[in-house]
């Protein structure tokens, strides 16, 4: 029960985040966001890490560092699938693949979930999609799903659920190490980006705030994912991290007063049965 309530806690944290980062993005590049919140999450993790202690192994720096490469580039090839191709096909299908990964890679060494939570996990995956679908494209510049885009999404979606993947193997021993040298290797990948791209400037005023907020979410986000990973199976803990959209459409729904397509309705509502069928289940 323990790594699932940090599992939900993990995906509460994500949501959050992205939606904070979301308003701050729809003011300044979201490249320039990041910006603020990788290398303030990075200081607040070390410093973290370096009070809760840990051994500082080989282990704890391969696999965060490979975490971080992957969050970088993920969140990169993201960003370019959404401003080049159309949101309601390029989000649900790297949501989709964010919980796929992890499930299939748990299924691949060896985990064994319950037959109502394998259940749950198919319900949660279709959940994923529901919520993060959006209902239109008001942009007047047609966004076609062309092959560049298609691999784009795919990527980001694999690299996103790889993530959780990788920080997994990294050794327990190790405590919040790992996520410091996640952290670093995506700050020093996220600044080259942004430098060659021409984003190299840090926001200003709300912007700025927001990337403050979002970067104290990201760090809660981590240690929680990081815990669920050592509590729970990664087949579980990664499907049900995977429902962060839930969050993120709550909060537009509440905050910004935007309009939820009856499909979103559903898929909150399957996101809860998948929730109750994994606990019962696992």
């Amino acid at each position: 029960m323990t790594g699932i309530v940090l599992a939900l806690t993990s995906a509460l944290g994500y949501g959050i985040s992205d939606f904070v980062g979301g308003l701050a993005s729809r003011r300044v590049a979201a490249l320039r966001v990041v910006l603020v919140s990788y290398p303030l999450a990075l200081m607040m993790l070390a410093i973290l890490a370096a009070v809760v202690g840990g051994e500082v192994s080989g282990g704890a720096l391969l696999w965060g560092g490979l975490c971080g490469v992957s969050q970088a580039f993920g969140v990169w090839w993201f960003y370019a699938a959404l401003g080049a191709g159309p949101i309601s096909v390029v989000s649900p299908l790297t949501a989709v693949l964010v919980a796929a990964i992890p499930v299939a890679v748990g299924l691949v060494i060896g985990e064994r979930p319950g037959v109502i939570a394998m259940a749950g996990i198919a319900v949660a995956m279709i959940a994923v999609v529901l919520v993060s679908r959006e209902a239109t494209d008001e942009d007047v510049v047609v966004h076609r799903f062309t092959p560049k885009v298609a691999w784009l999404t795919v990527g980001s979606g694999v690299l996103f659920g790889l993530n959780f993947v990788l920080i997994d193997q990294a050794p327990e021993e190790a405590r919040l190490w790992p996520l410091v040298f996640a952290r670093a290797s995506a700050t020093t990948l996220v600044l080259l980006i942004a430098l060659v791209s021409g984003n190299f400037r840090a926001p200003s005023g709300g912007p700025l705030k927001l990337a403050v907020l979002a970067a104290f979410l990201d760090v809660g986000a981590n240690i929680s994912m990081l815990l669920a990973l050592q509590a729970s199976l990664l087949s579980l803990a990664g499907v049900l991290m995977s429902l962060y959209p839930a969050a993120t459409v709550l909060l537009a729904i509440v905050v910004l007063r935007e309009r939820v397509t009856r499909g979103q309705v559903v898929g909150m509502v399957l996101a809860l049965a998948a929730v109750a069928m994994i606990t019962t289940g696992r």
